[in-house]
C-alpha cells in the first residue's frame, strides 16, 4: 500500500475545500452526479481502490462487503453514524472502519434546541399563517399559544458529547436537566450541568415535560421510546428526536399525538427511508409535529471538518496505523 496517491473513491460530492485537499493527496474519484450509487455501481467504482469515503447513503452490508475488490481495505465512513454499515462483517473480513465523530456536537446540539424551541412556541404554524397570503387576523390575548420552555424538565437519552451540550444550552433557557444513561457521570459533570440522574428510563420519563434522544442506534437501543414508555410521560409532554429513528416505535408516537396524550414532537431522522411515516405527515401538516430532513449536522463548518476528519482517518491508515476514529463491533476493544 503506497503512502501518497493512494487510489480512494467518494461516494458522494463533498464541500469543495474538502474534494480539492484529497484531490491534493490522492488519487480521487468522485461522484460527480452526486446521486446515491446503487451496490453495482459502487463496487464498479471501488475496482483498482483501496479505500471507500461512504456516507449514510450507501448500504455497504455483508454482501457487499463480501463483493469488494480484496485491495479495498478501509471504509472511511463521511459521518458520526455508520448504522449504514456491518461493522462485524466488515472486521470479519479484515476491512477497517473508521467515522468522524465529535465534530458534529456544536451543530447537531443547536438544531436540537432549535427543534425543542419551535414545537411548543408553535415557530413553524405561526410563519404559515403569513405565507397563506400575506395576512394575518391581528393580535389577541389567546391567539397562538405556545408553551414556555423555562421551567419545564427536559429528560435527555444518552449524557454523551452531544447530550452533554444539549444540556448547556437547555440549562440557558431555565429547564431543569434529567438525564439517563448506561452509566452515571461525575459528580462534577452533573454539578456544572445541575443534572439529576436516573438509573430508570421509565422513571425519567414520568417526571419530565420534554425528552430528547441523543444516544446511538445499538441492539439495546431499538425502539428505546416503544409504545408503553411513551404512555408513560406526562400528558402534554414532547418529543426530540435528532439522533437515530431506530429509536422510536413511530406509528405509536403518532398516535399518542394525534389523541392528544402528548403535545408534539420534532424529528430530524425517520424510520421510512423511502418516505415518511404517513401519519406524521398528516400530523405535520397539521402543525402537530414538526419534520426536517437530517439537518442536525447541516453546517458548512461542520461538512469541512468532517472532510478533515476523512482525511486523518485515512493517511493514518495508509501510514501503516490505526486510525484515532476506528469503529469497532460491539463489545470489542480497541485494545
Amino acid at each position: 500500500m503506497t503512502r501518497d496517491r493512494a487510489k480512494i473513491v467518494v461516494s458522494r460530492r463533498l464541500p469543495e475545500p474538502v474534494e480539492a485537499r484529497m484531490a491534493a493527496l490522492f488519487d480521487v474519484t468522485f461522484n460527480q452526479s452526486d446521486a446515491p450509487l446503487d451496490s453495482t455501481a459502487l463496487l464498479s467504482a471501488l475496482k483498482g481502490a483501496e479505500v471507500l469515503v461512504s456516507s449514510i447513503t450507501d448500504r455497504i452490508d455483508s454482501d457487499f462487503i463480501a463483493q469488494m475488490p480484496a485491495g479495498v481495505k478501509l471504509i472511511a465512513q463521511f459521518g458520526n453514524g455508520f448504522d449504514n454499515i456491518n461493522i462485524e462483517a466488515a472486521h470479519a473480513a479484515g476491512v477497517t472502519v473508521t467515522n468522524t465523530p465529535s465534530v458534529l456536537t456544536e451543530d447537531t446540539a443547536d438544531m436540537a434546541m432549535a427543534l425543542m424551541l419551535c414545537v411548543p412556541r408553535r415557530v413553524t404554524e405561526g410563519a404559515r399563517v403569513l405565507l397563506k397570503d400575506g395576512t394575518w387576523p391581528g393580535w389577541s390575548p389567546t391567539w397562538m399559544l405556545g408553551r414556555r420552555l423555562g421551567g419545564k424538565a427536559l429528560g435527555i437519552v444518552g449524557l454523551g458529547r452531544i447530550g452533554t451540550a444539549v444540556a448547556r444550552r437547555a440549562r440557558a433557557f431555565g429547564l431543569s436537566i434529567h438525564y439517563c444513561g448506561r452509566t452515571r457521570k461525575a459528580p462534577q459533570i452533573e454539578e456544572s450541568l445541575r443534572a439529576t440522574y436516573w438509573a430508570s428510563l421509565d422513571k425519567m420519563v414520568e417526571h419530565v415535560d420534554i425528552i430528547s434522544l441523543h444516544t446511538p442506534h445499538t441492539r439495546d437501543t431499538v425502539d428505546i421510546l416503544s409504545a408503553d414508555r411513551m404512555k408513560r410521560l406526562k400528558p402534554g409532554a414532547f418529543v426530540v428526536n435528532i439522533s437515530r429513528p431506530e429509536l422510536v416505535d413511530e406509528d405509536a408516537l403518532a398516535d399518542l399525538v394525534a389523541s392528544g396524550h402528548l403535545s408534539g414532537a420534532a424529528l430530524d431522522v425517520f424510520e421510512h427511508k423511502r418516505g415518511v411515516n404517513p401519519k406524521l405527515l398528516e400530523l405535520a401538516r397539521a402543525d402537530k409535529v414538526m419534520l426536517t430532513p437530517h439537518m442536525g449536522s447541516a453546517t458548512l463548518e461542520a461538512r469541512i471538518e468532517m472532510g478533515e476528519t476523512v482525511i486523518v482517518n485515512i493517511r493514518t491508515f495508509l501510514d501503516g496505523h490505526t486510525p484515532p476514529h476506528r469503529v469497532l463491533p460491539e463489545g470489542r476493544s480497541q485494545l
